[in-house]
């Protein structure tokens, strides 16, 4: 329950940083301030290299969780630091710095970078230390996949639940605090507000509640050397292999959930209904996760990952052609929203399996460094959907003042190529390096298990 709860605010927060930060940006950051375009453009910029440079200092950050020693175990002190940290830190950047880029904008672009630095620092080390802990609960690869699923039943709920609330929730504060019944910069502060104490109360709970298990598979892992970090990832070509096919899929599905919102507000011109988005993606992520284990017990994770990002393709031709209508469009929602679970803990369950592949083929008992690589991949998609949103906020002339009535036909189309047409071969292509690549199935783990155990066995 404790680890399920660090997972319902690890993904409320995710979601508020990967999704509505930028939404944020493009709608109330600059409201009133000159060349707001030009802000908004030079903001998102940022926040895309910001965590794209970041990015390569995971597998680093992995390897400091890795060589971490305390009587608290080597994962909690990361938990409860970069979560207390980046909940603070997340409440500072839903607000305008005191007006800051409108007296002095290089002060601001400065005092900005250095906060965003700050908050994903240090959130990545709660992220890669929270996702790192299940090989260290579990060795056997299906109690693993039960830890999966409890945990993404609560990222369901946090993620998808944000969805629901995050209009009327920004409404409501901003009427609150203005009089005004839309949404504003005071909703967007204190929504922040909401999340930062939610993600970091659960991963107090998670810290308190969890205890990595000791076996003789995990006694006997030496520290990790930063020089060593890279070669570790490389040499495990299950893991380069999945991590590719992951990337493909993680970028096109932050990408158009990252924009569904924009669909809603501009082309469908119904942004009150964009709670059912939530909604629905709440139902089908708690009916498809318990289904999990069943289906990997019945066709193995293998297919379930082929066969789930299938059904979402079938939700983009959908979401292509059904214009206004809201029935098809509901239906294309359940369509791709749906198979998202099982996709993830697929690929989540064969990174935490890379664990033991590694470290019989290459020596070594990697967990935070090998786990790292799934953060890794889903902030290289939030990062480039930060920038695809900004991008189609103010191409398709969807950022400011404007409404459903100022889109043009262009815009529209340019939408729905970002939106659909490039996420959908994304897809496709991540579907067929699984197929052909990704060898590590479950007894192919436990056959590795095995034969780690007798060998250590041996050398005792």
């Amino acid at each position: 329950m404790s680890y399920a709860l660090g997972a319902f605010g690890h993904d409320t927060y995710y979601v508020a940083l990967s999704t509505y930060f930028i939404i944020f940006v493009t709608s109330s950051m600059f409201d009133g301030v000159k060349n707001a375009s030009r802000l908004i453009g030079l903001v998102t910029s940022l926040v895309v290299g910001i965590r794209l440079i970041e990015i390569f200092f995971d597998p680093i950050i992995g390897s400091i969780i890795d060589n971490t020693r305390t009587k608290y175990g080597k994962f909690k002190p990361w938990l409860v630091i970069g979560g207390l940290v980046s909940a603070v830190m997340i409440v500072i950047m839903f607000t305008n710095f005191g007006g800051l880029a409108e007296h002095n904008e290089m002060l601001f672009i400065i005092v900005f970078t250095v906060a965003f630095i700050i908050l994903d620092s240090f959130y990545s080390f709660k992220d890669i230390a929270y996702w790192s802990m299940i090989p260290a609960l579990s060795n056997d690869s299906a109690e693993r996949g039960k830890l999966g699923t409890v945990a993404r039943i609560g990222s369901s709920l946090g993620a998808n639940g944000t969805t629901m609330i995050v209009v009327p929730l920004t409404t409501f504060f901003t009427y609150l605090v203005t009089g005004n019944q839309k949404q504003g910069a005071s909703g967007w502060f204190w929504f922040a507000v909401i999340v930062g104490v939610v993600s970091g109360g659960t991963a107090l709970i998670t810290a308190w509640g969890t205890k990595e298990s000791e076996s003789i598979i995990r006694q006997k892992s030496p520290k990790v050397k930063t020089s060593d970090v890279f070669k570790a990832i490389t040499k495990n070509d299950q893991l380069m292999w999945l991590a590719l096919s992951y990337i493909a899929y993680a970028i096109a599905y932050v990408v158009t959930t990252a924009v569904l919102y924009l669909y809603y507000k501009f082309i469908l011109g119904q942004p009150q209904d964009f709670w059912l988005v939530g909604l629905i993606a709440t139902i089908t992520g708690l009916t498809a996760v318990p289904l999990f284990p069943v289906l990997v017990k019945k066709i193995t994770r293998r297919f379930v990952y082929i066969g789930s990002i299938g059904i979402q393709i079938a939700g983009y031709v959908l979401f292509m052609f059904g214009g206004h209508s809201a029935i098809i469009v509901t239906i294309a929602t359940i369509l791709f929203y749906l198979p998202y679970q099982l996709v993830f803990l697929s690929a989540l369950m064969t990174i935490t399996d890379a664990v033991e592949y590694g470290q019989l083929k290459n020596g070594v008992r990697n967990e935070a460094v090998t786990l790292s690589i799934r953060p890794l991949l889903d902030k290289i998609a939030g990062a480039l959907s930060n920038g695809l949103v900004g991008l189609i906020a103010v191409v398709a002339g969807m950022s400011g003042s404007a409404t459903a009535k100022d889109i043009t036909t262009k815009g529209i189309t340019t939408f729905n190529l970002f939106a659909f047409v490039v996420p959908g071969i994304l897809m496709l292509l991540a579907a067929l390096i699984f197929a052909s690549k990704v060898k590590l199935t479950e007894k192919m783990h436990a056959d590795i298990v095995t034969k780690l155990k007798i060998k250590l066995e041996s050398e005792k």
